[in-house]
């Protein structure tokens, strides 16, 4: 039985991530090389494919867990009728080999207490050879090894390694579980107590950079943290989430692959960023972007992998079960090869928002965007898969060509505010042109909305983010009436829907079904931040704030009816939202008037 999604926690080191469950289970590890896959549980708490459990023997009767600080060390306390134990669970942050440590204190009593270690590489499909070392347990298949350190005894049963161990108040037992290549050797061992004060002070450090101060400062931390974690180091990429295949729908087929850096996440990402002081974070995030979008602007892919990798080809893994049997497990995205027109919008806005905050403007950067720009004058008019990667036909999809209507309007802005070299004056007249059209056949007057595509009937909450890039004032009739109509149609309980996924107008070529979007949900408060409607909007921010898990993780959906989360977790996306939202209302709570961007 697959484990509720927000009962877990995130712990990473900038290059590998791992989640822990509150039953002390690390159910997903995902190794360092982009190609290698998960070294145990594709799928959570699966235990035929893999995991690692360090528990009391008994079980808990009683568990609470928090991170230490701004940190993302991790602990979890379980009661039990002999006593309390504490698990600590963290990755140090290092440039060479991957740790995950676990470590044991005994806190009252004594505690009986037992692990189960079961390794499996690509996806749950591969069994490792198993050896004992001098020091180690070995665990080696293909290209990957891992090590075990523990003083405690450990033997094999099936093929399962296996502890039992008592701990008592004061005692610290410590495990290591070390990735390398395997045809290398294995790394120097290091000392758990000691990483656990070196990780907490990196933490520390780190956190001391942040410069936001305004309201919900404990949640927009937290969020800053989850972001950093989902860096992947050596590149600055953000993936969207560290995970793969958890449903949009508890038993449906909307399961997608996560682990990749969306370019429509950028400038969100950005302004995430760069609102909490992190300036060397935007700098990477920035020139990754750069290095991934370079080549033939028609080539241009809506995703890549974290160092920039461009195949990304889809395939189903038949031998796992899914989550909670939720199939098919896919690895890989097919939507990389889509035409999705929206995101040469959102790398101009990326761009011209990192020049607003004083990120340093380069000439090969511009020289790209004129790229971008010269190949999008083309290709505005043609239809596209959409925002959200639909599986049906291309449709002339109304967000895809506003973000078309960014993209001009950032390239007018860098010369007339830059001084940067370019047609303004063309670009001008097309800029019009696309937003003449976009009122004209996106909006349906007698409905006093936007609608998802021309021609179309249905709303899309993609259609909140037009007074949100500046497409048109907040109180324009036009944006006023969609929100309204997104709140009379689209929502439920307050969370905003995508679209509709069932009935006439289902547009993905999927089966009905799937939870609230929560992006989406956070630009509803924006839309109502904007609108002046301040005690909505900071109720609705409020109310998304509630459905994060008990450590303030949000994953990119939320079922309203089971009232659970739902989808890849945790999201980038989502935390992006809640540094930018609360950003939003705090400024409406002490301007006057309403942060739009310009």
């Amino acid at each position: 039985m697959s484990r509720p999604i927000e009962d877990y926690a995130l712990i990473g080191d900038m290059q590998t991530a791992a989640l822990v469950g509150r039953d002390g289970s690390v159910d997903w590890l995902c190794l360092p090389r982009f190609d290698s896959g998960a070294c145990f549980a594709a799928l959570l708490g699966c235990r035929e494919h893999g995991r690692w459990l360090v528990a009391p023997a008994d079980g808990a009767s009683r568990t609470s867990r928090r991170y230490l600080g701004d940190s993302l060390v991790l602990e979890t306390e379980m009661e039990t009728d002999a006593g309390v134990v504490r698990l600590v669970d963290f990755m140090p942050p290092r440039e060479t080999r991957p740790d995950l440590v676990r470590v044991v204190e005994g806190v009252r009593g004594r505690v009986p207490m037992r692990m189960e270690l079961v390794v499996r590489f690509d996806y749950g499909s591969v069994v490792p050879w198993v050896r004992r070392l001098d020091s180690a347990l070995s665990f080696v298949a293909g290209p990957d090894a891992l090590e075990l350190r523990t003083p405690v005894d450990t033997t094999g049963v099936g093929l399962t390694t296996v502890a039992e161990f008592s701990i008592a108040a004061g005692q610290q037992v410590p495990f290591v579980l070390t990735w390398h290549p395997s045809h290398q050797a294995p790394p120097d061992p290091i000392d758990a107590l000691t990483a656990r004060s070196d990780t907490e002070a990196w933490w520390a450090k780190w956190s001391d950079l942040c410069s936001y101060e305004e309201g919900w400062s404990e949640q927009v931390r937290r969020s800053l943290l989850t972001l950093k974690a989902l860096t992947y180091a050596p590149s600055g990429g953000i993936v969207a989430a560290p995970t793969t295949s958890l449903p949009e729908q508890v038993g449906g087929v909307r399961n997608w692959d996560y682990r990749f850096c969306w370019l429509r996440d950028a400038t969100f990402t950005l302004q995430a960023l760069m609102t909490a002081g992190y300036v060397a974070e935007a700098r990477a995030w920035r020139d990754w972007l750069l290095r991934a979008v370079a080549g033939q602007p028609s080539a241009l892919q809506i995703m890549y992998g974290p160092a920039g990798e461009r195949r990304l080809p889809e395939q189903e893994l038949e031998w796992l079960p899914g989550y909670a049997g939720s199939k098919p497990v896919r690895i890989g995205n097919a939507a990389s090869r889509q035409l999705q027109l929206d995101v040469y919008g959102e790398v101009m806005d990326a761009m011209h928002q990192a020049r607003r905050v004083g990120i340093e403007p380069s000439t090969p950067a511009w020289q790209l965007q004129r790229g971008l720009l010269d190949f999008l004058e083309s290709a505005w008019h043609e239809p596209d898969e959409g925002i959200w990667e639909v599986r049906g036909p291309r449709r002339h999809f109304t967000h895809s060509k506003v973000m078309a209507w960014v993209a001009m309007d950032r390239a007018v802005k860098a010369v007339e505010w830059l001084g940067l070299d370019g047609p303004a004056e063309r670009w001008r007249r097309l800029r019009q042109d696309i937003h003449d059209e976009v009122c004209q056949r996106g909006y349906d007057a007698e409905r006093k909305t936007f609608t998802q595509y021309y021609g179309s009937r249905e709303l899309d909450a993609s259609l909140l983010m037009a007074p949100l890039v500046g497409f048109l004032p907040p109180h324009d009739e036009r944006a006023r009436g969609t929100v309204e109509a997104i709140q009379r149609e689209l929502c439920h309980d307050g969370f905003v829907l995508r679209y509709p996924s069932e009935g006439p107008g289902q547009v993905d070529g999927l089966p009905a079904g799937e939870g609230a979007f929560l992006a989406c949900t956070f630009w509803l408060a924006d839309n109502l931040c904007l609108l002046g409607r301040h005690d909505e909007a900071r109720s609705l921010f409020e109310q998304l704030l509630s459905v994060a898990n008990d450590v303030g993780l949000l994953a990119e959906e939320y079922d309203p009816v089971s009232r659970r989360l739902v989808g890849n977790f945790p999201q980038a996306f989502s935390h992006v939202a809640v540094v930018n939202t609360a950003r939003n209302l705090s400024r409406a709570a002490r301007l006057t008037g309403h942060p739009v961007r310009e």
